[in-house]
């Protein structure tokens, strides 16, 4: 397993990758598939888009397990098979990051439920955390190094996967991002001042944006958070510009360029970890990691 606190003591700005549905789109699966049931039918092509993550530079790579929880799997009549598909993904990073001669770090990939917690869904706060925390115990058995809780819009259900991973995982690091794409709020309303400091409160190692409406929404986010938590480790992982709904599909503007631009200026706004999201590829993150090393910004 590798080290995040030596991860976090070298200089610089910390790059993660990019895409993961983007790539899985662009690979061939069909729109309403479950991307994680490509761990085990398709775990080549998955490996493949990790170690073009790893060649164009990322420290920090994330599982293919976004929808990896029961509340997930369960739509698509996969729930008995949780522990397999978190398995797989782990198995896929690590291979992949072999195989590219790197030494990033592989980061168990937990995204939300889909549901919505009482009065306005069926869920309970404990049925959430419960269900969390089955996912994070087998991506910790699996061997992650670190878990990256992510596009989250409530806290209550932040709050349930960070007790899930705390339950399942005591010790291991997260990084948590939220996704602040309603006029810089959350879905459920929830500012970034009001993010960091809850997320930090229970234990966070990191905090940050991602998705969303693209760049300059991620890097108001950063100064926000910044704000009241000067001391923060802070993450930005926007996606590749606003999507446009082209055919069917979601279509992303920004390219390599505007990614790396934007890069720096997470970096200088004071975010420590930088990544990308939604539209974004290989190509962008090179671009990226070749912008934070020219402008200093990466050991």
């Amino acid at each position: 397993m590798g080290d995040w606190q030596e991860l976090l003591r070298q200089p610089g700005v910390i790059l993660a990758d990019g895409a993961m549905g983007t790539m899985l789109f662009e690979a061939g699966l069909e729109f309403g598939s479950p991307p994680e049931s490509w761990n085990v039918e398709h775990p080549d092509r998955v490996e493949t888009i990790q170690r073009d993550y790893v060649q164009a530079g990322a420290q920090i790579i994330l599982t293919n397990t976004f929808g990896g929880t029961r509340f997930r799997l369960e739509l698509h009549g996969l729930e008995p098979r949780v522990a397999e598909l978190n398995r797989a993904g782990v198995a896929i990073a690590r291979k992949a990051i072999e195989a590219a001669g790197g030494s990033a770090l592989v980061a168990g990939d937990i995204g939300p439920s889909g549901g919505m917690l009482a009065p306005l869904g069926s869920l309970t706060f404990e049925d959430l955390t419960a269900g969390f925390a089955q996912q994070a115990a087998t991506l910790a058995e699996a061997g992650v190094d670190l878990f990256w809780i992510e596009t989250m819009a409530s806290l209550e259900e932040m709050h349930a996967a960070m007790l899930g991973v705390q339950q399942a995982a005591p010790g291991r690091p997260m990084i948590t991002t939220m996704t602040f794409d309603t006029r810089g709020f959350t879905m459920m309303g929830v500012s970034p001042e009001k993010a960091v400091e809850a997320v930090l409160g229970w234990g966070a190692d990191a905090a940050g944006g991602n998705c969303g409406n693209g760049p300059d929404e991620v890097l108001e986010v950063l100064r926000k958070m910044r704000a009241v938590a000067p001391q923060a480790l802070l993450v930005a992982k926007a996606n590749a510009g606003i999507p446009e709904l082209v055919g069917g599909r979601a279509v992303y503007r920004a390219g390599p360029q505007v990614m790396a631009e934007h890069a720096v200026a997470a970096a200088r706004a004071g975010a420590r970890i930088v990544g990308a999201c939604c539209g974004s590829t290989p190509a962008h993150l090179h671009a990226m990691a070749e912008a934070l090393s020219a402008a200093g910004l990466r050991g």
